[in-house]
């Protein structure tokens, strides 16, 4: 490895479903990395048993790839420091726990459960911070070898000077400085064998050549700790960046009861993931001025690490649609054709349109009128399926006692020319308002009306080039005999 290559990681717990705000965390470390020609790397945190998903790694994987996010080591795909999932390395944190003890950097703790949560109430009754007394780093050798020899369980702690004082630079927050009276004899080995989050993080960052560790601000207060463990095996720190909370409307924390927190919800209700990314960059990032509409390859160029905020970052739900939108409407035709069609595969009108070049004008009639993929299918259900409702408003403006004769008109004018372009129509609408002597508009809103059901939607010579002659005649006589007004 390049000593001067920049690594970032992603490092999950696979609980369940990819948070929205992971999903960004995992964005800025792949953004970092790629604009330094560093390495991006996955690794699955899953020691805390109790919390853990059965198919959550999969899942967390699967979302990564569909949002593009291409790692260059994980635990699919290995790499020069794996394994990549922390339960696989369990011997590796028992030993750094070992030679932290030798170093007397940290202890063994073999006080109760219940001990320990009437120190909490003690504590809590005082005033006081709770934190754990250093009760058991004042066993004699010979009383830790009984209770060892007795099989008596133990956690392994930190072993923190209150009188230090820890300081470091985020590349984000700036100076950010923590008093040891404040910072815990952390566990980082738990009874049961396992690694804490912070022991197995720190371990895991400096055998896995981590560079920079770019993660949420919740995970601020857990710093100082992790500097001095960095501290006690003598190993050079990482940079650290904590980005800002994702925020409700309301400035309360992102949560599940004022809407979706999955990534994968995004993924199902048919969010494209250009989109998702490009909004998600601009939450609590900018490059310094107004633009907001960005592809993966453009974030990377302009993404800057300094130029994330420190204050949270509000998720507008508006934003993202507005940015689903764009992201389809700067798409090519082509582009477009196989997600339609994939979505057309799953809709009750699989199997009305066959053909591609039928898709493709649709796709270009409703391009500038849709959010969402599936848009192009249930925003204009009259491609696929003859009306067999008619919009009562509608009828109530624009159909007079006239409009039967007016449309048999049309329809007699139509049946004349064989396979009629686009322009073929209008010319015909001309001709009939002409032979009538009436407006365009008298008649433009009915035909709309009989061959699509609604009032609004592409350009009506748009919709009757893609239905064809044949059932835009059937339609509008079908309309005729049963809107009676």
């Amino acid at each position: 490895m390049n000593s001067n290559e920049i690594r970032t990681r992603f490092a999950p717990s696979p609980t369940g479903y990819l948070h929205v705000g992971g999903l960004r965390t995992a964005l800025y470390n792949y953004l970092f990395a790629r604009k330094h020609n560093g390495k991006f790397i996955l690794r699955i945190e899953d020691t805390d048993r109790n919390r853990y998903v059965e198919g959550a790694i999969e899942n967390l994987i699967s979302t990564l790839k569909w949002a593009g996010l291409s790692y260059d080591e994980g635990p699919d795909i290995g790499g020069p420091y794996g394994p990549y999932i922390q339960s696989q390395r369990l011997s590796l944190y028992k030993a750094k726990a070992e030679e932290l003890i030798k170093k007397q950097k940290a202890y063994r703790c073999f006080c109760s459960q219940e001990r320990l949560e009437k120190l909490r109430e003690e504590q809590s009754a005082k005033g006081e911070q709770p934190k754990y007394d250093k009760r058991c780093l004042y066993l004699s050798q010979t009383e830790i070898e009984e209770k060892l020899k007795n099989n008596e369980p133990y956690v392994v702690r930190l072993n923190v000077d209150p009188n230090c004082v820890v300081e470091f630079h985020d590349l984000i927050r700036e100076r950010v400085v923590f008093e040891g009276n404040t910072i815990d004899d952390q566990v980082l080995l738990k009874s049961d064998g396992y690694p804490t989050y912070h022991l197995a993080n720190v371990v895991d960052d400096h055998e896995m050549k981590i560079t920079h560790v770019i993660r949420g601000e919740e995970w601020l207060s857990s710093t100082p700790k992790h500097i001095l463990l960095y501290e006690a095996f003598g190993w050079n720190k990482p940079f650290f960046a904590h980005v800002p909370l994702l925020l409700n409307p309301d400035r309360s924390k992102l949560s599940k009861r004022q809407g979706d927190v999955a990534a994968e919800a995004y993924r199902d209700k048919g969010y494209m993931p250009e989109a998702m990314i490009n909004f998600l960059a601009l939450l609590g990032w900018n490059a310094g001025d107004y633009r907001e509409f960005y592809t993966l390859e453009e974030l990377i160029k302009a993404f800057s690490i300094e130029r994330v905020h420190k204050a949270g970052a509000i998720f507008n739900l508006d934003k993202l649609n507005w940015l689903n939108a764009e992201h389809i409407r700067r798409k090519s035709t082509q582009e477009l054709l196989p997600k339609v069609k994939e979505e057309l595969q799953k809709s009750e009108f699989a199997n009305s349109i066959s053909n591609d070049e039928t898709l493709m004008l649709i796709i270009e009639a409703m391009k500038e009128r849709v959010q969402f993929i599936k848009d192009f299918i249930y925003a204009c259900p009259y491609f696929y399926v003859d009306p067999i409702e008619y919009d009562q408003e509608v009828i109530e403006k624009r159909w007079s006692a006239e409009t039967r004769l007016e449309l048999e008109k049309f329809c007699e004018n139509l049946n004349l020319i064989e396979n009629p372009s686009k322009e073929d129509y209008e010319k015909i609408l001309q001709q009939t308002c002409e032979s009538l002597g009436i407006k365009k508009a008298k008649i433009i809103h009915p035909i709309r009306l009989a061959v699509s059901g609604i009032g609004t939607g592409p350009g009506l010579y748009d919709i009757l080039y893609i239905i064809g002659k044949q059932k835009t005649i059937e339609r509008i006589r079908k309309a005729v005999e049963k809107i009676k007004k």
